[in-house]
């Protein structure tokens, strides 16, 4: 049972990452009065973090799959933790930005890396459980995370967020280094290292044909495309509400920060729940009760992106309560659909590239990450209203549903294009 503490510690580290991401957002008032900053340039801070983050995504990628999951993770490990303490100790915005890059740099690999590891640590009928446990603890760090950075905030200023996150970004630090091992690195009993070996789990090694060839190789292909850009539509809608909902609640709704920062817990505890339950537990369910994988994993992805279109009524009303419940039907939606597009990479790509295909993936959804804060910023400040934003936020989730439904096909091993024959176990195709 050792793959199951390994995936806890991923999930932990996820957690804490998104802690140290979130800060700010809870910061964005006070920030904002300080600087002087209206809703457009405040936007353009809350992307700083996305700049450097997508823009690493693909060397990441290259560099999971050339020296490993362990020594990258380390390495960002300790990267983000002086990040995040940088950012509590410099004074003027120019230099907060750039701790904030400075963190995007540091953080580019936790989702490829938590992608990897699942595939290396996990057989395909536990993978979208798995999976779903590093991609809930994204959205369950809003549910204990933004109350608790509300209340450091409102004790002890803007500052102390950043103290507070960055406090936990060293104790996981520890962590990691001490117990997080690939597979072939650790001690298994006979029964779990027969389970990986027998069950589809990825195994390590270098993919032949090498890096550049295995890049453009995969860009060529329609399935990638459609995987990357129907889960970027996700990610226009996750940043949004990741670094607006709660200075939507404080400008719109009229609300405090640390009201804000409960009113906001709640969608995010829906999302938490229903990533587990449906995109991790029901999906290996329905899988392992002889459903068709691919049929399975489509439904779920597209049901998650229409249930995303709440976000579109969320724009027209004016009661804080209806707005929230609307808001939590689009994060529910959209957090169940997100781990069955995570766990993908490892059951498509080739020997040796699933961080390639990940980053490829994250590469293009991180840059929502810098669109969506600075469009929605925009446009609440030409507009003083969110109604546009929802909408357009709305509009992107459609683009994506169609690039799931016209372009991912099959969600089955590529084969490689530079070898005679791939020994990797690949999902069965009855499944």
């Amino acid at each position: 049972m050792k793959r199951w503490g390994i995936g806890l510690l991923i999930g932990l580290g996820v957690l804490i990452n998104y802690f140290d991401r979130t800060n700010l957002s809870v910061a964005q008032q006070p920030l904002s009065n300080l600087y002087h900053l209206n809703s457009a340039q405040m936007g353009v801070v809350l992307s700083a973090f996305g700049w450097s983050y997508a823009a690493f995504q693909i060397p990441v990628g290259l560099l999971l799959d050339r020296i490993g999951v362990k020594w990258l993770s380390r390495l960002g490990s300790v990267l983000w933790s002086i990040a995040t303490f940088l950012t509590a100790m410099v004074s003027g915005m120019g230099l907060i930005i750039l701790a904030r890059v400075l963190l995007g740099v540091a953080e580019a690999p936790a989702f490829p890396a938590a992608s990897k590891a699942t595939g290396y640590w996990f057989p395909v009928r536990e993978r979208g459980l798995a999976t779903s446990i590093f991609d809930a603890s994204a959205k369950f760090s809003n549910v204990i995370g933004t109350p608790l950075i509300a209340w450091a905030v409102t004790v002890w200023g803007w500052k102390g967020g950043f103290w507070f996150t960055g406090v936990l970004s060293v104790a996981y630090l520890i962590l990691y280094w001490s117990f997080y091992r690939d597979p072939k690195d650790s001690k298994l009993s006979p029964e779990e290292a027969e389970l990986l070996r027998e069950g589809g789990a990825q195994q390590t090694g270098v993919a032949p044909g090498g890096v550049a060839r295995n890049m453009g190789y995969l860009l060529s292909r329609r399935k990638i495309w459609g995987l990357t850009l129907g889960f970027a539509a996700y990610g226009y809608s996750f940043y949004l509400f990741l670094t607006w909902l709660p200075g939507y609640l404080e400008k719109q709704m009229h609300m405090t920060i640390l009201k804000s920062g409960w009113y906001t817990a709640g969608p995010w505890l829906v999302a938490t729940i229903t990533d587990l339950v449906i995109g991790g537990w029901l999906v290996d369910k329905l899988i392992s009760r002889g459903y068709d994988g691919t049929r399975v994993r489509r439904t779920v992805l597209i049901v998650g992106m229409i249930l995303g279109l709440a976000v579109i009524p969320a724009a027209y009303t004016s009661n804080p309560n209806i707005a929230v419940i609307w808001i939590a039907v689009a994060l529910g939606g959209l957090a169940f659909s997100a781990p069955v597009g995570w766990s993908i990479p490892s059951l498509i790509a080739p020997k040796g590239t699933v961080g390639i295909v990940g980053s490829i993936m994250n590469f293009v959804n991180n840059l929502m990450s810098i669109a969506a804060p600075i469009v929605t910023g925009v446009v609440v400040n030409a507009t003083g209203s969110f109604q546009s934003a929802f909408v357009i936020a709305g509009l992107v989730l459609i683009l994506g549903i169609l690039c799931y439904v016209f372009m991912l096909g099959r969600i089955e091993t590529i084969p490689s294009a530079f070898a005679e024959s791939d020994d990797r176990s690949s999902e069965p195709l009855s499944r």
